[in-house]
């Protein structure tokens, strides 16, 4: 009897993995980016250096979202990963490291189910009633000071602080909290962040950044113009004022004499000069235009005593028609249909090397820029990257006022509460749940490993505190030698909307991940020779 090949249903190139297999490969690649993020998490987390491999260009970061996103994967799950910790960045700003890792964990904790033969969908079910009860206690535990206005700018400065204790900016710490909390008070509420704006300048030290109620382009006047503009009315536009220059599209023009080519030209300027008067009839004394501006219209709009700004970059003009109120326009006709922008006083500044535009007295009130300061581009980049996640969390807590306790505190008192619902749990579940509230405890564990302490002895310490009822325990990771203190005492606050989208989004991708039971690879198509 000849040996006949069983039927084959895939195509020759594609690949699949089943059952226990591709199973583990998930656990495997959840496990490993989650063993690659956990060094960064905490006060006392390192960095990672990520270097391009096309560009050669450095990255210096302990941001886990950036870590992720730099580095190229090939493990499915993997990119599970890499995506929730996206999602968290664009949603809260920060906690990107500890949703890749509490996931991670949950995998971790259910891979040693499965293989105890405890079948995934139980698994899930466990989880399930265990998350539920974690977010619960955390919303039970969650305190909300917003009526005072008092206590909640403490707060906020709690949770700015706690934010930047585990990134560069920690050593200034105190200085960046205070700067964060003003921008984002200005901003009323609003938790669009484009109203902040970030100026980075080399040089000087960290300490040396600050915040201006102001709102800076990168560029300068042009020539014979006005530096100082006061009760500015401004024109943003999007249009071209380079047509001193003879340009006429897809067609040629042949000339007798070099004279026709100067009427042309004698033309072409008349044009570009009724199009300055028409800007001019707007009424304005500063004009900034998205594209570049030639000679001749500049000479005209500083004949006319208006100061004009080219080439602000495409940020930068969207910003500043959202700043004063302006619309960006492109054609002059109707100057009663424009809405133009409004501030005190537009000067030159100084900063560092570089002379800057700095337009004061906004309209929108809620506009500010940060400048920062600081020894290198990497350190800067960083720097801002910190900044952002502060800014971000403490617009999401303005907005969502409920706060929690930092320093592996809210997780040892979500752990609590998903013990106690695993003792109302009968079957297999029960030991789902339990495993939750293992991986939940993991996190302490890794907050106390990065800072070189005695993980197991601290966090039996923290238990059995939290357990028996001290429920604003944590782990104090900045006095030497550390131990379990009050978190409430040492204003270790954390934003609740940020702990609530952490233990979220990290039991739902377990989840998804868990469900898997076969990975099928397909090659690239191949091109059809002709």
């Amino acid at each position: 009897m000849s040996y006949q090949n069983p039927t084959q249903i895939f195509a020759e190139d594609v690949t699949e993995e089943k059952g226990e297999n591709a199973r583990l490969s998930a656990f495997v690649g959840a496990i490993a980016v989650g063993d690659l993020v956990k060094s960064t998490l905490g006060p006392k987390g390192m960095d990672k250096i990520l270097q391009s491999g096309s560009t050669g260009q450095i990255l210096v970061t302990n941001d886990g979202a950036t870590i992720l996103k730099s580095i190229a994967l090939d493990n499915a799950a993997a990119k599970v990963l890499v995506n929730i910790s996206k999602v968290q960045d664009d949603e809260v700003g920060d906690g990107t490291t500890s949703v890749a890792v509490l996931a991670a964990e949950l995998l971790r904790e259910a891979e040693q189910l499965v293989n105890q033969k405890i079948h995934p969908q139980t698994i899930i079910e466990g989880y399930r009633i265990a998350s539920n009860a974690a977010l619960t206690a955390l919303e039970n535990s969650a305190v909300d000071n917003s009526a005072s206005p008092e206590l909640f700018r403490k707060d906020l400065l709690a949770i700015a602080r706690t934010t930047l204790s585990s990134k560069v900016l920690s050593q200034e710490r105190e200085y960046f909290a205070n700067l964060a909390v003003d921008a984002v008070l200005r901003m009323q509420g609003s938790t669009d962040l484009t109203h902040i704006q970030v100026i980075k300048k080399a040089g000087g030290k960290l300490s040396d950044s600050y915040l201006d109620s102001g709102f800076i382009l990168d560029k300068k006047f042009g020539v014979n113009q006005p530096k100082r503009i006061e009760n500015a009315k401004i024109l943003v536009a999007n249009t071209s004022m380079d047509t001193d220059k003879v340009k006429i599209f897809g067609a040629r023009v042949k000339v007798d004499s070099t004279g026709k080519l100067a009427e042309l030209e004698k033309a072409e300027r008349e044009k570009m000069k009724q199009k300055v008067e028409r800007i001019k009839a707007h009424g304005i004394n500063c004009f900034v235009n998205r594209q570049l501006i030639y000679n001749w219209p500049e000479q005209l709009f500083s004949d006319a005593g208006i100061a004009s700004i080219e080439h602000a970059d495409f940020d930068g003009v969207e910003r500043l028609a959202l700043v004063t109120g302006a619309e960006i326009t492109s054609t002059f006709d109707h100057p009663d249909m424009v809405k133009l922008g409004h501030c005190d006083v537009i000067e030159e500044v100084i900063i560092g090397e570089d002379t800057l535009i700095r337009f004061s007295g906004v309209a929108a009130g809620k506009a500010c820029t940060v400048v920062l300061r600081g020894a290198t581009e990497q350190l800067l980049d960083e720097a801002e990257r910190s900044l952002h996640d502060a800014l971000a969390v403490l617009s999401q807590t303005v907005k969502m006022p409920k706060t929690t306790l930092g320093g592996g505190c809210a997780e040892m008192v979500m752990a609590k509460a998903v013990d106690q619902a695993a003792q109302n749990v009968a079957g297999k579940k029960a030991i789902a749940v339990d495993s939750f509230a293992k991986a939940l405890r993991q996190l302490p564990t890794i907050l106390a490993d990065n800072a070189g302490l005695d993980s197991s002895d601290l966090v039996a310490r923290l238990r059995k505190a939290v357990y028996s009822g001290m429920s604003s325990s944590g782990l104090d990771l900045l006095t030497p030698g550390g131990g379990v203190a009050d978190m409430r005492e040492l204003g270790v606050v954390e934003s609740y909307k940020l702990k609530r989208a952490v233990v979220n989004s990290a039991s739902e991708a377990a989840e998804l991940l868990l469900r898997v039971d076969n990975i099928i690879r397909a090659a690239p198509r191949r091109r059809e020779r002709m």
